[in-house]
């Protein structure tokens, strides 16, 4: 597709969905970046100018979890579903139903939302791409995390279903699967999960500790996620499932070549051995 129209992407006060708002600017596109606190990004527009940015940048408040904020504008050719959140990770089985709760009501059901009142827009637009932000962490059975993965994974499963049915408008949907990329939420993670504190899975928490220190020299920074991000947005034969990074890429193709039962057998022992 051109770099031209309206490209809406949600969670871009900082981190992967800044940089994204940030490379759809310079490529062309005039970009609402979105947030639940626009004070957040109101540097935003002045790095768009100082970057020579062919396209224009502005900042607007919204919540996906608060449907009275989204508001999408008319010309809407791109958009980025990049607002999640991510929580402790305890034990399956000590693992509130208020956490999965909110899990689900930022990852699913706000994007459901934002989708919902995107596709007319679409639509009327000629067409244009839906870019679905999940995680190659779905492609792994990683211990703790399930609420957060199969939150991912309900979006991932929502990417396939539309990408049937917008087909006939012209709609592409793209799914990207980071890998470790340079943000906040990465950072944050750099500690054992919760679940360490029950002594029944503490062993399995420092081995996953253990393993995911591992990745610190594997991380790619916000703007090289962000350029491989849009590359696969202006490319209409690009797959449905794409990485921006070399680890989630490698993932991606570890995933296509192998049986599912293959590919967990290999790894789970990284887990439980």
């Amino acid at each position: 597709m051109q770099a031209d129209g309206v490209a809406v992407v949600t969670g871009a006060s900082r981190g992967l969905g800044r940089a994204v708002a940030l490379e759809l600017a310079y490529q062309g596109f005039d970009v609402v970046a979105t947030m639940r606190d626009p004070a957040a990004g109101a540097s935003l527009p002045g790095e768009a100018v100082a970057a020579s940015a062919k396209g224009t940048l502005r900042v607007e408040r919204l919540d996906v979890t608060d449907h009275d904020t989204i508001r999408l504008p008319e010309g809407l050719r791109v958009l980025v579903n990049n607002a999640g959140v991510e929580a402790a990770h305890p034990p399956f089985e000590a693992t509130p139903m208020e956490l999965w709760r909110a899990m689900f009501e930022a990852n699913v059901f706000g994007l459901v939302e934002v989708t919902r009142r995107a596709i007319p827009l679409l639509r009327a637009a000629g067409g244009g791409v839906i870019c679905n932000v999940t995680s190659s962490s779905i492609l792994a059975p990683v211990p703790f995390y399930a609420p957060y993965r199969s939150s991912k994974a309900a979006v991932s499963a929502i990417g396939e279903s539309l990408r049937a049915e917008l087909a006939p408008f012209r709609i592409r949907v793209l799914e990207i699967m980071p890998g470790p990329i340079d943000t906040d939420m990465l950072a944050n993670s750099d500690r054992a999960p919760e679940a360490i504190d029950w002594p029944d899975y503490a062993p399995m928490a420092q081995r996953y500790y253990e393993g995911r220190r591992n990745i610190e020299g594997s991380v790619t920074s916000t703007a090289d996620a962000a350029h491989a991000i849009v590359a696969a947005i202006l490319d209409d034969d690009s797959p449905l499932r794409v990485g921006c990074d070399p680890l989630a890429t490698g993932m991606i193709e570890m995933w296509r070549g192998t049986s599912d039962e293959a590919l967990m057998t290999a790894m789970l022992p990284a887990w439980t051995a």
